[in-house]
């Protein structure tokens, strides 16, 4: 049973003193690092030091951004689908954007940190979480039905946004290093913004029903039913839950900057793949979104899990490349967002089978086996290239 707030008799919330465990961990985590962070990053040679103080900061973050989207699917609840689940998406990406511009910031040689951490969502959304999702549905409803319209739209925005981002730098005349110009970045920026903000703003008005779940009692082929009245707040219950989501994700925020110097620390002194980070940060910032698709399709509610995953690739490539290149344009460091040649083709394989997944009312098993092979390839390939 989770405890959440309760109405008065005069409408406001009650206070409830469990609300605040979880922030209240973080905002001391805050302050000891505030405190001591410059003593501690000074020892991160000491392994000891180094894996604890990652261990903490990375524990800490995935467990407020639970908080982050607790308090997300509260509003969600009060907003009313699909603005409930889009204000969940772009929270996770605005700490996504964050965590990224933070290591961007940093000393060391990060020209290929927002390539890789768009690469990795993309390939945790649209194959490890979506495989993962269709084959325990497959599992336990055997088929799940979908709005076609909904998933088809998505693709439709996901697929020039991750040409643009990640495969034509590698292909223009004026760079050969998978970086863009100055003009190119900012028409690019431009037009992507542009892109992802006209599908939001027909994703919330004129073709919000076809982010709805379709009719369960009739053939996928008929309307879908209209989207359910959102709840009415209580007095205050909004401007609460909004304080509260706040006080979750500022402190992911003030982190960010102690994670990305033992993150960038860690990698040089092992010796990993650049792309780890880029991993390590898609899994920091994607793991409760992800189980909470996991959830919604266990429950059946598989237009909400596709919600939620191609929303937030959606969304991940259309505010992370433009905040990328202007911290790139602003503080003159290289960003290189052109693909590896295999990556290219494994970024291509995934979208047209996504596409094939998506292209009918139903999914099963095969479909999430699938994902999950193609899931195993790139992680096989960020260790051997």
């Amino acid at each position: 049973m989770t405890h959440e707030a309760q109405p008065t008799a005069a409408g406001l919330p009650i206070f409830n003193p469990r609300m605040l465990i979880r922030p209240a961990i973080a905002w001391v985590t805050v302050s000891l690092f505030l405190i001591f962070g410059s003593d501690w990053m000074a020892h991160l040679s000491r392994h000891e030091i180094g894996l604890s103080l990652f261990a903490w900061l990375f524990f800490v973050i995935v467990w407020v951004a639970f908080g982050v989207v607790h308090e997300a699917e509260e509003l969600a609840g009060l907003l009313g689908e699909p603005v409930g689940t889009l204000v969940l998406t772009l929270s996770i990406v605005i700490i996504e954007v964050v965590l990224i511009s933070a290591v961007m910031l940093g000393a060391g040689d990060t020209a290929t940190l927002a390539r890789d951490t768009m690469f990795a969502v993309l390939m945790i959304v649209l194959n490890g979480v979506v495989g993962l999702g269709l084959l325990i549905g497959g599992i336990r409803h055997h088929e799940q039905a979908f709005n076609l319209h909904g998933a088809s739209a998505y693709l439709a925005v996901i697929i020039p946004l991750a040409t643009i981002a990640l495969v034509l730098p590698n292909f223009t005349a004026s760079t050969s290093d998978g970086t863009l110009t100055s003009v190119q970045a900012i028409a690019f920026s431009i037009l992507t913004i542009a892109l992802y903000g006209l599908f939001l703003w027909l994703q919330t008005g004129r073709y919000k029903g076809y982010f709805i779940a379709p009719r369960s009692d009739s053939d996928a082929n008929e309307p879908e039913q209209p989207p359910p009245p959102p709840r009415k707040p209580r007095k205050g219950e909004m401007l609460f839950h909004v304080v509260l989501l706040l006080i979750n994700i500022l402190p992911i925020v003030i982190l960010s900057k102690s994670l990305a110097k033992v993150l960038d620390y860690g990698i040089a002194a092992t010796g990993a793949p650049h792309a780890l980070g880029g991993i390590i940060i898609a899994m920091l910032v994607f793991t409760p979104e992800g189980i909470s698709a996991l959830v919604a399709i266990r429950r059946d509610e598989l237009t909400r899990a596709i919600n939620l995953c191609l929303g937030g690739a959606a969304s991940t490539v259309g505010l992370t490349v433009p905040a990328v290149l202007a911290i790139g344009l602003f503080t003159g460091k290289p960003v290189v967002l052109g693909l590896p040649p295999a990556s290219i083709v494994l970024l291509a394989s995934t979208l047209v089978l996504s596409s094939l997944t998506f292209s009918g009312w139903r999914t099963t098993m095969l479909e999430g086996a699938v994902h999950l092979s193609m899931f195993a390839v790139f992680l096989v390939l960020v260790f051997s290239p």
